[in-house]
């Protein structure tokens, strides 16, 4: 019997007035985490400057349209289509779209651990699609 699902990013379950796409809750993954990013230009404040040194996770940024750059410890690198960006834990990280907007496929886990769901990558009950 076959095991998968189908979803379009329209069709997912979204927080944030649809910028961030629960990709990983509308597809039923359990394994890691996965959000797509859809980022408007100028919309640094949906994405703020942070790391994860508390809970130790890296995180994996795959290009899919528009661009912009990341700042990685106040260093800013281009971001194009094609383009995959790994940030450790321990490194702060911030998404600067540019002008036609950034879409990103975003996946994380902590190395070493078995995925535990975050409540950030869920729908709140008004959020839901």
């Amino acid at each position: 019997m076959s095991d998968y699902t189908v979803k379009r990013f329209d069709e997912m379950a979204a927080r944030r007035g649809g910028a961030f796409k629960l990709a990983r809750h509308s597809l039923g993954v359990t394994s890691f985490g996965m959000q797509v990013l859809d980022l408007p230009r100028g919309a640094g404040e949906f994405y703020p400057n942070h790391d994860h040194s508390a809970d130790g996770q890296e995180e994996v940024y795959v290009v899919l349209s528009g661009g912009g750059a990341i700042a990685i410890d106040g260093e800013e690198v281009a971001l194009e289509p094609d383009m995959a960006v790994r940030v450790g834990p321990s490194s702060k990280r911030q998404l600067l779209p540019g002008d036609d907007g950034l879409r990103l496929l975003v996946l994380g886990g902590v190395p070493g651990k078995a995925y535990e769901v975050s409540s950030l990558s869920e729908p709140k009950p008004k959020d839901a699609a």
